[in-house]
């Protein structure tokens, strides 16, 4: 049985950065606007545009990840990399054979739309009002292209936006238009990045069938711009950047600013019953990092906090995930006080380990080619159990959860290598590099590990490389990407501000955070005795010895 309607009209919903996702969640005889009467419906329609990128990167990608998996959102994606630009051939020569018609007789728009529609081009609904809102569409867009374009339809452009309208249409709008119900549910997409012409006029096309349309532009261009003359939402970020692949999944960090982090911790703090596990509760569990992004003050408030009191730790079905910091300090305040105060802090804490001379990790003449290819799993990854029953694992004596969780780290780097390539360094042999030297961790690194207690204190590296002693080597960047996937807090000194972890690791990986002054060969300021022993009576304090 047909609707009692027979004409469809749109209205864009007035929306605020605030509130357009709950209007998408609604159903469409929920949402604002929406009434029938005298054969019409009227619904109301979601169009937002949002330019450019916030300073939270790693949580904007991750929201688009969000909203085209949510199945309260129900959103498309549809981007450049995306559409599928597949036509058959009969199609093809339909389009061809209307639009010779159309230059051999001169058609008006709506003689055609009607010559599209009689060769099955143009979309078709069992709903009355939608069938003809697709034709009404059509005919909108060849209008504005008429207006826009240098001759209007006799524009060479026209058999390409003609032929990508139709693909498009067809490959992503038609399995969406069988379950369309203007009073409960029409299509909704997400444009995701850069565009061209005909993107424009296809995202002009779902608008003005009624489709629900929110666009994502990093680099702050608007697709919409010269197309759509209504009052339109628009968000623009506080920075624009140039529009990165569409996530496959979600990034393993996640930013925290000062505020942030603390009303996190009061959430966990306040939700009873939360963190209360027993000394070594998940010695058994899988460990996996997540690296947060900090402020220079907030790193040395969270390295204070234990791991279950840190923003986004987790435990769940065997495995934890760790948040951990992973930061390098360029120079020297202007507060020398401070600077030492903060530093010493670090190296005092329980369970961690000051590295002054460099390198601080072996080489290896070992050629483990052949052990990595055996080690590989039938999905092509690294198999921690075949690694730990390999015959080269030097590992065994440790307890089999920590074992687990060292050759789980080192498929991790391995899987996603963080180590910048040598040149002629294949994608292979990189992996390789990664694997032969995470088989040579040191013993006082792999004490480290063995004291982490995953919930409790997290076990701090201190490299301070002022020049004099040594220079950073690659096998030392290796052991760092291994450690920080297994969650250890890292903290790289450089009084002068000169390279050294950057020539081995993407920045990405690590924050880092210049201070007022640069200091050549400034050597480690000992903590003194008295403040040292204040500082170990106060730990004993805190651990009631």
């Amino acid at each position: 049985m047909y609707p009692s309607y027979n004409q469809l009209l749109v209205q864009p919903i007035s929306l605020s950065f605030e509130n357009w996702t709950g209007v998408l969640k609604k159903t469409i005889s929920e949402r604002p606007a929406f009434s029938m009467e005298n054969g019409m419906i009227h619904i109301g329609q979601v169009v937002g545009n949002f330019l450019g990128i916030p300073l939270d990167e790693d949580e904007y990608y991750n929201q688009l990840f969000d909203y085209v998996h949510s199945n309260e959102l129900k959103l498309h994606l549809l981007s450049e990399d995306s559409l599928d630009k597949t036509i058959d051939n009969q199609h093809f020569q339909s389009i061809q054979k209307v639009l010779n018609i159309h230059h051999e007789q001169k058609l008006s728009i709506n003689r055609l739309v009607a010559f599209l529609d009689g060769e099955q081009l143009i979309l078709k609904s069992e709903v009355p009002a939608l069938h003809r809102k697709v034709r009404e569409a059509w005919i909108l867009t060849l209008e504005l292209f008429s207006r826009l374009e240098n001759e209007g339809l006799k524009n060479t452009n026209l058999r390409r936006i003609v032929v990508d309208l139709f693909k498009w249409s067809k490959n992503h709008l038609a399995p969406l238009l069988e379950k369309a119900d203007p009073e409960k549910e029409m299509p909704r997409f997400l444009w995701y990045g850069n565009f061209k012409r005909s993107h424009q006029y296809f995202i002009y096309l779902l608008i003005h069938m009624g489709c629900d349309v929110v666009i994502f532009q990093p680099e702050g261009s608007n697709i919409l711009e010269g197309f759509i003359s209504e009052q339109v939402f628009v968000h623009e970020f506080q920075q624009t950047k140039p529009a990165e692949p569409f996530p496959k999944e979600k990034r393993a960090r996640k930013t925290t600013v000062a505020y942030r982090a603390s009303r996190e911790i009061e959430s966990i703090l306040n939700q009873e019953g939360s963190g209360l596990y027993k000394p070594w509760q998940l010695r058994d569990y899988t460990p996996s990092s997540i690296t947060l992004k900090t402020t220079y003050d907030e790193f040395f408030i969270l390295a204070k906090e234990t791991a279950m009191i840190r923003p986004d730790f987790e435990v769940a079905n065997g495995l934890v995930q760790i948040p951990s910091l992973f930061a390098k300090f360029q120079g020297i305040s202007k507060n020398r006080k401070e600077y030492w105060d903060r530093l010493h802090s670090l190296t005092q804490m329980e369970n961690s380990l000051l590295i002054r001379y460099f390198p601080f990790t072996g080489s290896t003449s070992n050629d483990f080619r052949f052990h990595y290819r055996n080690a590989l799993g039938k999905d092509g990854s690294l198999s921690p159990e075949k690694m730990m029953e390999a015959h080269y694992w030097k590992y065994s004596q440790l307890p089999s959860g920590l074992q687990k969780g060292i050759a789980s780290a080192i498929r991790r780097i391995c899987e996603k290598p963080g180590l910048k390539r040598m040149t002629q360094e294949s994608e292979e042999e990189l992996k390789i590099y990664l694997f032969s030297h995470s088989m040579q961790i040191p013993k006082n690194m792999i004490q480290l590990l063995e004291r982490f207690d995953y919930s409790q204190q997290v076990p701090k590296l201190i490299l301070y490389n002022n020049e004099q002693y040594g220079i950073m080597t690659r096998e030392d960047a290796a052991l760092l990407l291994l450690l920080n996937q297994f969650g250890i807090d890292i903290a790289i000194y450089n009084p002068a501000g000169h390279n050294d972890i950057e020539n081995f690791l993407s920045e990405s990986l690590f924050d880092t955070h210049w201070l007022e002054e640069v200091v050549f060969d400034q050597e480690f300021k000992e903590p003194s005795i008295i403040k040292k022993g204040i500082f170990q009576s106060f730990l004993k304090n805190l651990r009631g010895d």
